[in-house]
């Protein structure tokens, strides 16, 4: 009986922190609500360690994935195929920029932020094209 107990109530304790986590949608698209073209959306994502972000391959021909040296040092980048969603779980505090590789010099860009930080010094210096670093530079704005 207090085996079954404890058990219960560890459980519990496991679920309970899962109940706090949030699930952010992403979509993948040619175009976005406000007409602009190659785009994810939303382009900004403030989200907490433990939360998780949802790509939808909401147009054929994306995927999602880090920009090497853009994440924070101790986190392991991921890299979803094309045409497919992609689920991750984000428990390491920073930001995060993530591009569409087919589509990355146009610009398909969004950045995650993962816990109350700001943008590390330097972190879009290096090869950034033009159109993704506009967009980066707008999406910081809103941290």
């Amino acid at each position: 009986m207090i085996r079954t107990l404890a058990t219960g109530l560890a459980f519990a304790a496991l679920m309970g922190g899962a109940a706090f986590a949030e699930t952010f949608e992403v979509k993948m698209l040619n175009k976005g609500s406000d007409g602009e073209r190659m785009v994810f959306e939303p382009a900004f994502v403030q989200a907490a360690a433990g939360d998780t972000i949802k790509f939808i391959a909401t147009d054929k021909g994306h995927n999602a994935e880090t920009v090497e040296g853009m994440i924070p040092e101790s986190a392991a980048g991921f890299q979803g195929k094309i045409n497919e969603e992609l689920e991750i779980t984000l428990d390491t505090e920073g930001v995060y920029a993530v591009a569409c590789k087919p589509h990355y010099a146009m610009g398909m860009v969004m950045t995650i932020a993962v816990g109350d930080v700001d943008a590390p010094e330097g972190f879009l210096e290096g090869r950034v094209p033009a159109k993704a670093k506009a967009r980066f530079e707008d999406q910081l704005s809103n941290m």
